[in-house]
């Protein structure tokens, strides 16, 4: 099973960059997409419908072009979950999952607070939340794989300046703090490319300033974390900066995991 995640920044922007085309050549069998900054309606062409999938959307209601997530899949899920109970969180279009069997995957997209306190504020307030339905999830039983773009880096190997980011967002103590409490142990929840290259210094995304992705001034804040059930089906990932499509870039991972 090779699942892909993906912020698009605009997924029909990315389309343009020739995202789909590139997609088509992978052999994915699931892609969780972030910041689709569209409405359904906007991506019914061909063009962001690839053969063989099928694609399920969930847009930000709360403002048109604005945040979104998608995901496509070759099977058919015996369910799609849109909500998680929390409207301020799901009306801006930050939660998909897709239900197979006993195996959850999920396009998550957290907020970023870099706009301002406002938004730190509410990023803060996600991570409250979220923490608890994230527990539930571990302690169900089931498989998840939740992909997405988190905002928020891990440690000192997620990031070119470590010193230099400790006051901004992404990078703030407590929410390290908070996705480190997450990825606790052999209990918690696993960060597939941090178990697969304990070492890596890797990066998903790059501020479109300064030359930042041609001197690889990156940050890594787009995961799969996955239950502990999958710790012994994960084979390889990768990390795909080039061509670009985005600011960010597509992280692939292969699982031994039939579905």
């Amino acid at each position: 099973m090779r699942i892909i995640s993906f912020n698009a920044n605009g997924l029909r922007s990315a389309a343009t960059k020739g995202f789909f085309d590139w997609f088509g050549t992978q052999g994915a069998d699931v892609l969780c997409v972030q910041e689709t900054k569209a409405q359904e309606h906007q991506l019914a062409e061909a063009t962001f419908r690839p053969a063989g999938y099928r694609a399920w959307f969930r847009d930000a209601s709360t403002k048109k072009g604005y945040s979104g997530v998608a995901i496509y899949s070759r099977n058919e899920p015996d369910e799609v979950r849109t909500a998680l109970g929390w409207a301020p969180f799901d009306d801006e279009g930050r939660y998909l999952e897709a239900r197979f069997g006993n195996l959850s995957v999920v396009s998550f997209y957290i907020p970023s607070g870099s706009s301002g306190d406002e938004r730190q504020a509410f990023k803060f307030k996600v991570m409250d939340w979220l923490g608890p339905v994230l527990e539930q999830w571990l302690a169900s039983g089931r498989d998840y794989v939740l992909c997405g773009d988190w905002n928020i880096v891990r440690s000192r190997l997620d990031i070119k300046n470590w010193t230099s980011n400790q006051k901004n967002s992404g990078c703030l103590p407590p929410e390290r703090d908070w996705l480190n409490a997450l990825c606790r142990d052999e209990r918690g929840w696993l960060d597939t490319y941090r178990m697969l290259r304990p070492e890596g210094q890797d990066y998903t995304w790059w501020s479109q300033r300064g030359a930042a992705r041609a001197k690889d001034v990156g940050w890594r804040i787009d995961y799969q974390l996955v239950t502990p059930s999958l710790r012994d089906r994960l084979r390889a990932c990768a990390i795909c900066k080039d061509p670009r499509f985005s600011d960010h870039a597509p992280y692939t991972v292969d699982y031994d995991y039939e579905f």
